[in-house]
């Protein structure tokens, strides 16, 4: 889902990392939440069943947008007495993809690198792919460069470009990079 668009300095690419998409849940409801208004109590517990949580190949659900057609009928659980619905709802996902360049906080700087965090993604950008310029310095934990006297420690916000998307059962990870032009520090 990535388009070309042009600027002043040239082309860039341009990825979206945000979507609406189609998804589909069971949803338990208990017996004592039975009540006349049963939808808005069904889409309660969706929302917070699911926002916020890591969902496969279609990454972090941000929100539920909204419910797709109908409530459906519900079927008694024989062995719980819960009420099962099975729902399709329409989500707002973030999932990240390699070259895209994000703005993040750096959470925790080591000797090999640093991580940084934007949203529910961690980011690690290896020392080797932080500008030549910077090195190390163990107090505090930082990488500062000798020329232009930048900076990076915890609590810094940077521009990175993802290089690398590792997607888990239960969560995603990335690399990244810094050695490119117009990516680093932001203010």
């Amino acid at each position: 889902a990535c388009s070309k668009r042009l600027f002043s300095a040239g082309v860039a690419h341009v990825c979206v990392m945000y979507f609406v998409v189609r998804l589909e849940r069971r949803v338990q409801v208990e017996p004592r939440l039975f009540n006349r208004d049963i939808s808005s109590t069904i889409v309660q517990k969706l929302v917070s069943e699911v926002e916020g949580r890591f969902s496969g190949s279609y990454g972090f659900i941000v929100a539920v947008a909204a419910l797709a057609g109908e409530l459906p009928r519900g079927e008694l659980d024989d062995q719980t007495g819960f009420a099962v619905f099975n729902v399709e709802y329409d989500a707002l996902v973030y999932r990240p993809f390699k070259g895209e360049v994000v703005n993040a906080l750096v959470s925790r700087v080591t000797q090999h690198g640093f991580f940084a965090d934007a949203g529910p993604l961690t980011i690690f950008v290896s020392h080797h792919l932080i500008p030549e310029d910077m090195s190390y310095q163990s107090m505090p934990e930082s990488f500062v460069s000798r020329d232009q006297g930048e900076t990076i420690l915890k609590g810094s916000k940077v521009r990175l470009r993802i290089i690398g998307v590792k997607i888990e059962v239960t969560d995603i990870s990335a690399t990244g990079s810094m050695r490119d032009d117009f990516l680093g520090l932001c203010d």
